[in-house]
């Protein structure tokens, strides 16, 4: 018994000592949380409950050229309501009128609301939800509202805002303008002139402190910001929508005719550089199209004959060639190291001039133009292409621009081909932007000016930057060279390979383009047809330059020529822009007499009172309100019986007029 009584001692006594320990362990334990690390845990637990939150800053606005809002950012409400908040007598005295304003303002019953309320405060709800989706307007009227009007804190109002970006004119230059927004990794990305001036256009966010209540759900702890938003700037582009509509349109109904893959046009101020159109629309699945890719900017090829040009004003400006020379076409077809260059039209043109090849866009012409003069020295002619810029980026601010590609004499895959087949287009390659800005060169008279999408970011009415026209180069060959193809590409429109585009009203000047894509792809199975058209109106004075490219158009009917399918696309432009347009021609002299008209005038004017003061005027038949301002200005009281026109006159036609005589005239 005494053994067993001493077992229960022993035991009795380590848990004793097991519990001293633990309470030893717990002391010390609490003691570390209080003075160790209390700091990190009074931290921890404020940031679980309290934290800022970040207020996104109103992004500035995008405006065309004419002040259209191109995008905006609209903010969206929600309003929550912490039931909780409010003090009993100042719940009580206004939920029925608060219940009445948002009654009108969200057409429900107020009773509806006043249950809502009262029930969100007996359940103690802190983030009950009264509307969401208002529009900035809505907001003020329900922030005015009884009870709301006294703040978060003493009305219990929760303010949600979040920004929503919109473009009033809809889809149209939809990826020029182009967009800001995170990657699923969380890293920055955009396009377009959201993204290429969102420095500008961002503004600083601001911070709100809020308080977490239940269920993730969070209320701001004040009725003040921590740090209030700045908007940002506005950005005002070059772009016109009358122009950009025009171009869109004309360039979506002609790859719906052609069913093409996709396409884009650009249409530019000469003088300036400014893009006052650019249209980029590429195909979905279901045939749809859309601003997808910035086809304009991005997607650089081989141009085909657009490029001869290049070719042409080169040999003028180095004195190889000029235009009268002639050629022989070989029946069409000529070889070079066992390749052919062969024509578009079968069996070639005979023996032609070094113009109108150019004008029927003779592949053979031009390749023996420029590899019979620089065959030798190869370096001479790719110089010259570099010399004018051509193998440079544009430099635009956007981001993604394609870059040219240029084969020099220098490079490892130079070969005996390289120098024909870059006379007629054939292994460079070009976007089609840069293509333009080189053929809006030639219509400004040699000078190269920088494609410009932006022109100034303001402040209200304060100007923060201004963006000026910026030369590339300023003389890209000489006035007589630029006298001599510009009257070429004319001739291409009045008698080439463009004469179908022709109109004896309206002058164009430009260069048609067929171009194989992908013909090196897979044994040429993935090849396709680019077809293009670049130039410039008024041909005589040019105000514009433009170009429009159709890649992949139906080949169902053998007709996926430049000319055919992207040449309309071009006319169709030109035409609507200066036959739509307000008319701002002057009429000089309005004022100038002409003698001949005055006699004629003073004759009729004669006749006519000889004619009325005499005698009582026909008038059957004239509108009654007519009638009577006739016959009140011969002096004659009226008196009329009915609407409409004069059936009866109650004096006849002919009869001698007594000017204190009433005459009364019945309407039907």
């Amino acid at each position: 018994m005494a053994v067993e009584d001493k077992n229960i001692s022993y035991r009795i006594y380590l848990v004793a000592f097991v519990i001293f320990m633990m309470a030893i362990a717990i002391a010390i334990k609490l003691t570390n949380i209080q003075w160790v690390e209390g700091d990190y845990y009074r931290k921890l637990a404020k940031d679980r409950t309290v934290k800022n939150f970040v207020i996104p800053a109103n992004k500035g606005n995008i405006y065309s050229a004419d002040g259209s809002l191109l995008a905006t950012s609209i903010p969206n409400y929600e309003i929550r309501f912490d039931a909780v908040a409010p003090k009993t007598e100042a719940f009580e005295k206004n939920i029925r009128p608060l219940a009445d304003s948002l009654s009108v303002l969200l057409n429900k019953p107020s009773s509806f609301y006043q249950n809502e309320l009262r029930k969100a405060r007996a359940n103690k709800n802190r983030y009950y939800l009264i509307a969401r989706d208002l529009s900035y307007t809505e907001f003020v009227k329900i922030k005015g509202f009884p009870l709301f009007k006294l703040g978060a804190y003493k009305g219990g109002i929760i303010i949600e805002q979040e920004t929503i970006r919109e473009h009033p004119i809809g889809e149209i230059a939809e990826r020029t303008i182009g967009y800001e927004r995170k990657n699923p990794d969380g890293s920055p990305d955009g396009k377009g002139i959201e993204w290429a001036y969102r420095k500008y256009l961002d503004g600083k966010d601001g911070k709100v402190l809020k308080q977490k209540i239940a269920k993730g759900q969070w209320k701001p702890i004040g009725d003040a910001n921590e740090v209030d938003p700045q908007d940002g700037y506005d950005v005002l582009s070059t772009i016109d929508v009358y122009i950009q509509d025009i171009a869109h349109h004309a360039l979506l109904k002609q790859l719906e005719l052609y069913q093409a893959d996709h396409g884009c046009t650009v249409v530019m101020e000469t003088k300036t550089g400014k893009i006052k159109a650019i249209s980029n629309l590429g195909r979905d699945k279901n045939g749809a199209y859309y601003e997808t890719t910035n086809y304009a900017y991005a997607e650089s090829h081989e141009p085909g004959s657009t490029f001869k040009l290049v070719d042409l004003m080169i040999l003028l400006e180095d004195k190889k060639i000029d235009t009268s020379a002639v050629f022989n076409t070989y029946g069409g077809v000529i070889k070079y190291s066992g390749k052919s260059v062969r024509d578009s039209h079968e069996g070639g043109y005979g023996k032609i001039s070094l113009a109108r090849g150019f004008e029927v866009s003779s592949n053979t012409v031009m390749v023996q133009a420029v590899y019979n003069n620089y065959k030798n020295n190869p370096s001479e002619f790719v110089n010259h292409i570099n010399a004018i810029g051509l193998n440079k980026k544009l430099g635009l601010e956007f981001k993604g621009e394609g870059a040219p590609f240029i084969p020099q004499p220098t490079d490892k895959n130079w070969s005996n081909l390289s120098l024909p087949w870059m006379a007629f287009g054939y292994g460079v390659s070009v976007t089609p932007l840069q293509t333009l800005t080189f053929y809006n060169a030639v219509a400004n008279n040699g000078k190269m000016v920088k494609p410009q999408i932006v022109s100034e970011v303001k402040q209200w009415d304060k100007t923060i930057k201004k963006y000026n026209t910026v030369v590339m180069n300023p003389k890209i060959c000489s006035k007589e060279t630029i006298k001599k193809v510009k009257a070429v590409l004319a001739n291409v429109v009045k008698k080439g390979t463009g004469k179908a585009l022709y109109s004896k009203d309206f002058s164009m000047a430009g260069k048609t383009g067929t171009a194989q894509v992908n013909y090196a792809k897979n044994g040429g199975s993935e090849k396709y047809y680019a077809s293009s058209f670049v130039g410039y109106f008024p041909a005589d004075n040019p105000k514009y330059s433009c170009i429009v490219v159709v890649h992949k158009p139906s080949t169902v009917n053998n007709n996926y020529y430049g000319a055919d399918v992207a040449g309309p696309v071009f006319k169709r432009i030109a035409q609507k822009i200066f036959t739509d347009a307000p008319s701002t021609n002057e009429i000089k002299n309005i004022d100038r007499k002409i003698l001949k008209q005055e006699k004629d005038y003073d004759a009729y004017f004669a006749q006519t009172q000889k004619e009325t003061k005499s005698t009582i005027p026909n008038v059957k038949g004239m509108a009654g309100m007519d009638a009577v301002a006739l016959f009140g200005n011969l002096g004659l009281k009226v008196k009329i019986i009915g609407i409409g026109k004069v059936k009866k006159q109650s004096i006849q036609a002919g009869e001698p007029l007594d000017k204190n005589a009433t005459i009364i005239l019945e309407l039907s």
